[in-house]
């Protein structure tokens, strides 16, 4: 299923990596910097859940609750403990997998995929509503703020790298060296025995236990390790935004604009979820005067992406050069 790049692809990914180094030394205009970062956070969002969704085959529906919990974990670490930021983005990761681990021990076991759909987005409600209750510890709905910014350094050659509001920069980088990372991760995971597994797993279940994979196993492994990158993802996301509440971190219809970012860029590819998610970033940014309206605009997309475009945006230029009928179904 995945096929070793051409040239032409590394080029491809070279030629990107490249272009998104240089932006900020092309323009450092504020607003463009803070689009492009929430683009590349809800990247890896969407590679994570693409991850067990489009290459596992598993229907979760309560991912954003990872989001939260990253969140909220490293933001209240950082308060109360005074830790760091660059220690509590990853205990917020790990406060994630763990959620993970604890909640995928009992329903990855049955096969029901609507059960699981189900229970992972009751789960997801449950740490909303938590998080909007434990006023004492999270302020509600008020907002958490107050949350400590990544400490600054002096990096020899180039001068001192100080995070502040005023300077998307260090945020810029910063978060496309998590993209990078957790999209390694991803690319090196597929591509691996375990990738195959996956890919087995999900096209049939009986035909690959039948295979000796130990399907339950393979579920967590993917399940953990996809809710480690989303936690990730929120708790770098807390100490940008630098206030939270449980309605922005943890309301549905942020799952559904993730949902709607991997379909529209092409569920069950690598690429996929990164070109769905700057398209969406940009065209939310424009819907943001319709307010509670924009889910509808979500609901339309997804529908028409499912009935024109079914495997996303990637897979365009492949429908040009071949007929409908010989369209690739690998991987980008």
């Amino acid at each position: 299923m995945f096929q070793p790049l051409t040239p032409f692809k590394w080029l491809g990914i070279l030629g990107a990596i490249i272009v998104m180094l240089l932006l900020p030394m092309v323009t450092q205009d504020t607003y463009l910097l803070h689009v492009l970062i929430l683009a590349m956070v809800f990247g890896i969002f969407a590679s994570a859940w693409n991850f067990v969704t489009g290459f596992a085959g598993l229907k979760t529906f309560g991912h954003h609750a990872f989001f939260a919990l990253g969140a909220y974990g490293s933001a209240l670490i950082g308060i109360n403990l005074g830790l760091s930021a660059w220690l509590t983005i990853w205990l917020g990761g790990l406060i994630a997998a763990l959620a993970g681990l604890f909640i995928g021990l009992p329903i990855l076991r049955i096969r029901s995929m609507p059960h699981v759909a189900i229970v992972t987005l009751g789960f997801a409600e449950i740490v909303r509503i938590t998080l909007s209750n434990l006023t004492d510890i999270t302020r509600g709905e008020l907002g958490l703020w107050g949350i400590p910014v990544f400490d600054g350094f002096t990096v020899p050659g180039l001068g001192e790298v100080v995070f502040s509001p005023a300077d998307k920069v260090p945020y810029y980088y910063l978060a496309f060296a998590l993209l990078l990372l957790s999209v390694g991760v991803i690319t090196a995971l597929m591509r691996s025995k375990t990738g195959l597994s996956l890919i087995a797993m999900r096209d049939g279940e009986d035909a690959a236990e039948s295979l000796g994979i130990n399907l339950t196993r393979q579920k967590l492994q993917v399940f953990v390790v996809s809710s480690f990158l989303v936690g990730v993802a929120g708790a770098f996301y807390a100490h940008y935004i630098t206030i939270l509440t449980p309605a922005a971190v943890a309301g549905v219809d942020l799952m559904i604009l993730i949902i709607a970012m991997v379909l529209v860029g092409g569920l069950g590819t690598l690429s996929g979820p990164l070109v769905g998610a700057l398209v969406l970033t940009i065209l939310v940014e424009f819907l943001r005067d319709l307010d509670t309206f924009r889910m509808l605009v979500y609901g339309a997309i997804i529908i028409l992406s499912v009935m024109f475009l079914p495997k996303g945006l990637v897979t365009l230029g492949r429908r040009w050069k071949r007929p409908p009928d010989a369209a690739a179904t690998e991987a980008e």
